[in-house]
């Protein structure tokens, strides 16, 4: 075993990005930033590591091989955006297979797979997640994958990644997991038997809001292989200047992360009680009803939370009077955002499936930045007291 698998994950988010030939020829602390599109190749009849930007890259070499080590896989892959990620790991699929995703799924995903996968001869079936049965029950004879967000996007279902992958071995499948509101630091999948993760890694792992990244790992080298074809074959690769300002964001994101947490198990514990609130969806709380299976397979209930509020004109009263989060798509930054699923995350879903979902008129979405956590509260408070003054209360 060698000495960085010995470390804890909170030491190798600092340290392992810089291994390798960097710190040991130059002493730099920090991986360079090649601004280069191609290399130099010294030899007539064969090339060295790096030939062209799209097809590898040593900066954003170092960021793979981070994002691998930190989550326990043989191969990374960094994509100009999440949905980039997933996109070309779910085209590693030929025509006229099929994949069982989760109800509970990020819009951009499902549109993805309804509108775009389906042109392909690509097929799904849409399944709950949080229900092993209906998951294995929707699985036909071509079925490959079985995709998963855990928690999910935006009402923080749980999906037993034990039982997922359990059936995906009975049946020959693969397992997918998105892991943007976990991290490797509260939850590593791959070490539970799935075979591919994925992130947004504009999020958490980002953590400031200015750059779009996503990330895949793979536990499997043939597999990566797949992945790192179709990298190279569509060219969605991330910049140089991105990777390292990703490398940056995951350097900090035990500090970050623990914070916000903290800070959102303390939100949704007063959301909870609040009179104007009908539900809060937040896996930290005894009474989510994926609580226990949670906190078999991840460390920490993580810094995103739903609440749902009795109708849209409170919720938009209350979204107006709010002054210290910002209201915006995405979360994950060190600012808090609040979000609007309905017309943001998730408006690539039409209206009847949303309302299948949960995901109504009186959604919020929020993402608990770095701010002082009473702060918070108390303009939270003020924005209810607000709303409820202008606004109908119908629960």
């Amino acid at each position: 075993m060698s000495q960085q698998n010995k470390q804890s994950i909170e030491t190798n988010l600092i340290t392992a990005s810089t291994r390798g030939d960097y710190e040991q020829k130059t002493g730099a602390v920090n991986v360079p930033i090649y601004l280069s599109s191609t290399f130099d190749q010294k030899h007539f009849d064969s090339f060295g590591p790096y030939d062209y930007s799209r097809s590898g890259n040593p900066t954003r070499d170092a960021l793979e091989k981070t994002i691998a080590e930190l989550e326990g896989g043989t191969r990374g892959f960094a994509f100009s955006s999440g949905i980039a990620a997933i996109s070309s790991a779910l085209l590693t699929l030929n025509a006229g297979d099929h994949l069982v995703v989760t109800n509970e799924v990020y819009g951009g995903t499902y549109r993805l797979v309804t509108q775009i996968l389906t042109k392909y001869g690509i097929s799904h079936t849409f399944a709950d997640f949080t229900n092993l049965q209906e998951v294995e029950a929707a699985i036909q004879p071509n079925t490959k994958i079985l995709y998963a967000e855990t928690p999910a996007n935006p009402l923080l279902g749980i999906t037993n990644i034990r039982g997922i992958v359990s059936i995906a071995k009975r049946h020959g499948l693969l397992t997918f997991v998105d892991n943007t509101f976990m991290t490797p630091l509260y939850q590593r999948p791959l070490d539970l038997g799935v075979d591919v993760v994925l992130h947004s890694a504009t999020k958490f792992l980002g953590g400031h809001s200015d750059i779009i990244a996503g990330l895949v790992v793979t536990k499997d080298e043939e597999l990566g292989k797949q992945i790192y074809f179709m990298q190279n074959s569509m060219g969605a690769i991330l910049g140089a200047q991105d990777s390292f300002s990703l490398i940056q964001g995951i350097k900090t994101l035990n500090a970050r992360l623990t914070q916000s947490s903290q800070s959102a198990m303390k939100i949704a514990s007063y959301l909870d009680q609040h009179e104007l609130v009908e539900e809060v969806h937040y896996p930290g709380l005894p009474h989510h009803p994926g609580y226990e299976v949670h906190a078999s397979q991840a460390s920490n209930a993580g810094a995103v939370l739903s609440f749902t509020l009795p109708n849209r004109e409170l919720t938009k009263a209350f979204v107006e009077h709010v002054q210290i989060p910002i209201f915006a798509v995405s979360l994950g930054g060190v600012e808090s955002i609040l979000s609007y699923p309905v017309t943001m995350s998730h408006a690539a879903i039409p209206k009847e499936e949303r309302d299948k979902r949960g995901i109504t008129d009186g959604l919020l979405r929020f993402s608990v930045g770095l701010e002082n956590v009473d702060d918070l509260i108390a303009d939270f408070e003020q924005a209810f007291q607000a709303a409820k003054k202008i606004a109908v209360v119908s629960k």
